[in-house]
């Protein structure tokens, strides 16, 4: 499944899932397979106080695969002319979002786990952190 949204660059990504009853659950996902590129970088956020909000920013080159392991959080997608809102509950069903692409995350349920797997390394020059900025450079 990578079911499509509205927002241009972005789409649902279903890993598998093996299920074993007296065992519980395995999920995984590989470089160029599940995930779209090579995994560069992978890091995690967690205890987000009640009411904060992450992201709040758009990538210029680096794309990422969200996955929330544990709780729920919402993810408030904008590619300068559609938006979505995807709520994130399940660790197997994970959000792609592509270059260009704001991004905000939302309502964070106590205990939330977020994982991120983007790829490239951290570089702030591949930030766009003010949203208007962000829309006069999708409009071009």
């Amino acid at each position: 499944m990578n079911k499509k949204l509205k927002t241009k660059n972005s789409y649902l990504v279903q890993l598998p899932l093996i299920a074993e009853r007296n065992r519980g659950n395995l999920s995984f996902c590989e470089s160029k397979k599940q995930i779209p590129f090579n995994i560069k970088r992978v890091y995690w956020i967690y205890k987000v106080p009640v009411n904060q909000k992450r992201g709040g920013h758009a990538h210029k080159k680096t794309e990422q695969v969200l996955f929330c392991l544990q709780g729920s959080i919402r993810i408030e997608l904008d590619d300068g002319i559609h938006k979505d809102s995807i709520i994130l509950n399940n660790p197997n069903i994970g959000i792609f979002l592509g270059r260009m692409l704001w991004h905000e995350m939302e309502d964070f349920q106590k205990n939330t786990i977020l994982l991120i797997l983007a790829s490239d390394f951290y570089k702030e020059r591949d930030y766009i952190r003010d949203y208007n900025t962000f829309k006069k450079l999708t409009q071009k």
